[in-house]
């Protein structure tokens, strides 16, 4: 009873009452029986006849309330009524022990019995009624044990409450004894079935799983499936868009250039070369590993270098080995790489200088800080085109590095920070 829960009935899931009064009934008779084979009882006397009268009524009422789960009608108005009076009369039946034993009054114990079998013969008359009209195995079972424990219950109240000969033996107890069987065998065929629908359900839960489990695993396949084309669509936006920011301003700078007549042609050469290197670089980044400065700066080397020497210009490499830095991403290097691209291409094209100085060093804050430095003839930055430089500013504040740039005469610093 206290692991069997019924959750068909109504309301919250509740235990099913018929293995509890299956209990009840079959722990009450086995007690009151007792009493012929027990020759020293554990109560003295009368509390331990009074406690078999009230077990053997409380063995009635048991029965009665199984065969009334058995039935299905606990939640109509007939069970209900019906569970009211065996109450009613359980309560009886200790009154009528003490005035039967104590004071001494037998009647009492005659209509006490009367009263039951009077309720018995009714309740198995529509039991039996309901039995006949084609009901399930079970309620026929219980029908036929009940039918012939009310009639071996009228034979004893006749026998010993009603004759007035002595002696005879009490049929009840031997007869009950079928009401036991069958009460055994529903409740063995209900856990049974129960067993089997659990078995059921636990196996219906588990293709329900595995069925939830693969429209899982496919859910994950579309979503990584639509993660790599965003991200495939992502790389081509970022590709085209520096392709029109690098290599589509240096093409449409070279090509005001040739329109205006004025430019020369090694600066137009030089124009189509930044435009170039730009397109090249662009496409190294897509391979750059995230927050790895080191290799950031020895591919922009590896590009520019044959430029520097072609120009007489000295480079000196003074840059660390590294850890990466985490926050760094892929998006954060490319504003980085077109940072030190323009540095390094601003000292190719304006600064007439003979030595380019590179360093890169770690900071106490486990950041980095990076310096591009040449000896150059410098600029007033009031003075020049603020185009450059607010760009230069706009992708430091957009990777969230320190931009500063100081030039004099002997040349020009442009120092990013990255703390």
């Amino acid at each position: 009873w206290a692991t069997q829960v019924d959750a068909t009935l109504p309301g919250r899931p509740q235990r099913d009452p018929l293995y509890l009064y299956a209990g009840l009934a079959e722990l009450s008779w086995t007690i009151s029986v007792s009493d012929a084979i027990i020759e020293n009882p554990l109560l003295p006397w009368p509390w331990w006849g009074m406690l078999a009268i009230v077990l053997a009524s409380f063995w009635v009422i048991s029965m009665t309330l199984f065969s009334l789960e058995v039935a299905g009608w606990r939640m109509l108005s007939l069970g209900r009524w019906l569970g009211r009076w065996l109450a009613l009369e359980l309560a009886a039946s200790v009154v009528v022990a003490v005035a039967a034993l104590v004071y001494g009054h037998p009647l009492a114990l005659t209509l006490l019995y009367g009263a039951s079998v009077v309720t018995s013969m009714i309740f198995a008359f529509f039991f039996i009624w309901k039995a006949a009209r084609g009901a399930l195995l079970p309620h026929k079972m219980v029908a036929a044990a009940m039918l012939l424990n009310t009639l071996v219950g009228v034979r004893d109240l006749y026998v010993f409450r009603l004759s007035q000969g002595y002696g005879g033996n009490t049929y009840l107890r031997y007869s009950s004894v079928l009401f036991g069987l069958t009460l055994g065998y529903i409740v063995i065929q209900r856990f049974r079935i129960a067993s089997g629908q659990a078995r059921d359900l636990n196996a219906n839960l588990a293709a329900r799983v595995a069925q939830k489990e693969q429209e899982l695993e496919q859910s994950y396949q579309r979503v990584e499936q639509l993660a790599r084309e965003q991200e495939r669509t992502a790389e081509r936006s970022r590709i085209l868009r520096d392709m029109h920011d690098g290599v589509g301003s240096h093409i449409s700078s070279a090509i005001r250039q040739l329109e205006s007549g004025r430019a020369s042609q090694l600066d137009v050469l030089q124009t189509l070369r930044d435009s170039l290197d730009q397109l090249k670089l662009s496409i190294d980044a897509m391979n750059l590993p995230p927050g790895d400065i080191t290799a950031l700066l020895a591919n922009l080397r590896y590009r520019l270098e044959p430029r520097f020497v072609a120009t007489d210009i000295a480079l000196q490499w003074d840059v660390d080995l590294l850890a990466p830095l985490a926050r760094l991403d892929g998006k954060a290097m490319r504003h980085l790489q077109f940072m030190v691209f323009e540095a390094l291409s601003n000292v190719l094209q304006h600064a007439h200088a003979s030595v380019l100085r590179i360093e890169l060093h770690a900071t106490p804050q486990g950041g980095a800080q990076l310096r591009v430095i040449d000896n150059g003839c410098g600029f007033d930055p009031d003075r020049v085109p603020r185009k450059g430089l607010s760009s230069l500013q706009e992708r430091a504040s957009a990777i969230g590095a320190r931009l500063q740039v100081s030039s004099a005469a002997g040349g020009t610093v442009v120092e990013i920070s990255l703390d």
